[in-house]
């Protein structure tokens, strides 16, 4: 029989049998997982359920860009192949230094919007060649990486006042809720009310995501573990399966093709260097300016909102050790440009695995090393639908609404602006416009009360900075 030692070890050993496995690993040490309260099988979990909520950038990244790049002698088809690869490249490795460095759980990817941005208004609209664009989104990663490897940018969003800080993760779970409903047609645009609800008693796609989003509430509600992470699976497997029993057509519920793959990106990488050659000084200052702007408060929002809702903010609203997840997604950025993609930011998906456990950086880890390996398998990743995959964010953004009872909403100074940052997220479908929306009414209410020697001189700052970003990017200056 065991002596009593031995029984006792067996009593208090209720590590999962992963952690147990990778004891001989520097895992646990390395991440610090027994002091986050977490363990290697949970950071799996929520690494994997990250990747599956945002890996629909694989393919939408490269759907945007290959609009405005061009490269001769190679189709468009070819040209979309290297976005690809060079999308899961800059998304690995920011990843990969979110976790070693900065030792959270934040995916890190091309941002969509600055995206978007890039290839109809700079490249298309404003006529600036893709190779300059790219120089300017380098431009942009320089600047970020020096103003995060000096403090300068924690110490920005530091000077947040607290009812901005604390009503962007709400602000952002409604996002992510509008963003997802749409997606998956359960709420569609409409001419005379904006939007209505989808015609979910018909629409397949409507009618999958709901039945998605019940598996995932009956798993959360009862415990299950990746809740989230097995009703995305589902769905995916369901709406193939009944693609394939002939109950929709091929392309309803699936992509209509699977992308063949192949992965010279020699073309791509370093051209934002011939972009340094055509440069007209003023219109490059107002790109830089741009992307400047919209990463570094979309960023901002992101890491906030998504530290709140995971618990990781200190009493003062503040992420502890915040330069490194913004050096991670300032390199990224640099990284990004350099091999050929927009904006590498901090994504709000990341909220997904937060959900699902994820404390440290091994679910960033685990993020960046998914995403490698869809190198070879990038068809596979291909065969999710889209719309699978903002199931989660439907779900995360109900459960962010929680974030508001931390705002004093019986006060003016924090009832206005809060309810603009919140309101304003998704009603523009930017996290930077909800920022400057609060960033702006708060010296106004604050003044109004009386109240001008409980501000610091850099809030007016930020304000008046504000003021002349929307003079930019929503006064008609870069159409």
């Amino acid at each position: 029989m065991p002596d009593d030692d031995e029984l006792q070890t067996v009593s208090v050993d209720h590590r999962s049998l992963t952690d147990r496995l990778f004891d001989s690993s520097r895992l646990i040490e390395t991440f610090e997982l027994h002091r986050h309260g977490t363990t290697i099988q949970t950071e799996i979990v929520a690494g994997l359920t990250t990747f599956l909520t945002m890996s629909y950038i694989i393919v939408v990244n490269p759907a945007i860009l290959s609009q405005a790049i061009s490269i001769p002698g190679y189709t468009t088809g070819q040209v979309f192949q290297m976005l690809a690869i060079t999308t899961i490249l800059a998304s690995a490795l920011s990843c990969l230094v979110m976790a070693l460095y900065a030792n959270r759980p934040f995916g890190l990817a091309p941002g969509m919007g600055l995206n978007a941005y890039f290839a109809v208004t700079v490249v298309n609209g404003m006529g600036v060649p893709w190779q300059t664009a790219l120089a300017a989104v380098f431009v942009e990663g320089i600047l970020f990486t020096a103003l995060s490897a000096v403090g300068l940018r924690r110490t920005v969003i530091e000077l947040f006042p607290q009812p901005v800080k604390y009503a962007i993760g709400a602000g952002i779970g409604l996002y992510l809720l509008l963003l997802g409903l749409i997606e998956t047609q359960i709420a569609v645009g409409n001419p005379d009310t904006l939007i209505s609800l989808g015609a979910v008693a018909s629409d397949p796609i409507a009618l999958v995501s709901l039945a998605g989003i019940c598996a995932i509430v009956v798993l959360y509600t009862r415990g299950t573990s990746g809740a989230i992470l097995i009703g995305i699976g589902a769905t995916a497997l369901a709406s193939w399966g009944l693609t394939f029993a002939g109950v929709v057509e091929r392309g309803v519920l699936t992509p209509t093709s699977l992308p063949e793959m192949q992965y010279n990106v020699l073309p791509l990488v370093g051209s934002f260097i011939d972009g340094f050659a055509a440069v007209d000084p003023q219109t490059f200052i107002i790109v830089v300016f741009t992307f400047f702007f919209v990463d570094f408060f979309d960023t901002a929002g992101t890491l906030l909102g998504v530290a709140q809702f995971g618990g990781f903010l200190n009493d003062d609203g503040n992420l502890p050790e915040m330069d490194r997840p913004l050096l991670a997604d300032a390199i990224g950025t640099t990284f990004g440009a350099a091999v050929g993609t927009s904006t590498v930011t901090t994504v709000v998906e990341s909220s997904t695995g937060v959900e699902e456990g994820g404390r440290t950086g091994l679910t960033a880890f685990v993020v960046g090393i998914a995403f490698l390996f869809s190198l070879p398998v990038v068809w596979l990743i291909a065969a999710i639908p889209t719309f699978a995959s903002y199931l989660g964010l439907i779900f995360v953004g109900l459960l962010m609404f929680q974030n508001v009872t931390d705002i004093e909403w019986d006060k003016p100074e924090w009832l206005i602006p809060s309810g603009l940052t919140i309101v304003l997220m998704p009603l523009t479908a930017s996290i930077a416009n909800g920022i400057a929306a609060g960033l702006i009414s708060y010296p106004l209410v604050k003044l109004a009360n009386g109240e001008r020697d409980d501000m610091h001189v850099a809030q007016f700052v930020m304000a008046l900075l504000f003021v002349g970003y929307f003079w930019v990017t929503a006064g008609g200056y870069t159409h």
